[in-house]
């Protein structure tokens, strides 16, 4: 009587599996995407429920069973095709990144501060200074661009430098206390 039992449970339970089919196959599809995978997922899980049907001590959490049973397989489908890389082939430079946000961002703090202390000079300053310091043009061609002497170039280059040392001033890194040396007197 008992085997009897048993085998109309399974009878039972493989005709509900068949029922869930389309609802695994659904779920399955929608997290995949994929119509292949999902067939491949819903077949494994309807597998592994047959393997371990005595497992199932409710049918009433038939649904509930197969879905978690899906689930599993759809993890252990990222477990197997996860992309590997060997730690030893992985480059130095891959791993460590020589600036951190801060040395970024306090770089992009001073290149502002520059910028605006160049925007404050007069023109004449400004022009000489751009053309000689960022374009890299000799004085005689900045003469030449703008219509000057020589000597007005290096006067107005001389004084837009010296502008902005002094408004710059505080971006320096701090120089080190100068050291005296004490003398021994015997």
């Amino acid at each position: 009587m008992k085997i009897l039992s048993l085998i109309c449970r399974t009878r039972d339970l493989r005709k509900q599996m068949e029922q869930s089919r389309s609802k695994l196959y659904r779920v399955a599809y929608s997290w995949s995407h994929d119509a292949a995978l999902a067939d491949d997922l819903v077949q494994e899980t309807l597998s592994r429920a047959l393997k371990n049907a005595d497992q199932l001590r409710d049918p009433e959490l038939l649904n509930s069973w197969l879905f978690r049973i899906l689930n599993n397989c759809w993890h252990d489908h990222f477990r197997q095709h996860r992309v590997m890389e060997d730690i030893d082939d992985v480059e130095d430079y891959r791993c460590v990144n020589p600036t951190t946000p801060e040395d970024m961002h306090a770089r992009n703090q001073i290149v502002d501060r520059v910028r605006d202390a160049v925007s404050r000079l007069p023109l004449g300053q400004r022009q000489v200074l751009t053309l000689v310091d960022l374009e890299e043009f000799s004085y005689a061609e900045v003469a030449g661009i703008l219509a000057l002497p020589a000597g007005t170039v290096m006067s107005r280059l001389c004084r837009a430098r010296r502008a902005l040392k002094d408004s710059l001033q505080e971006l320096a890194p701090p120089q080190p206390a100068q050291i005296t040396q004490i003398r021994r007197v015997k």
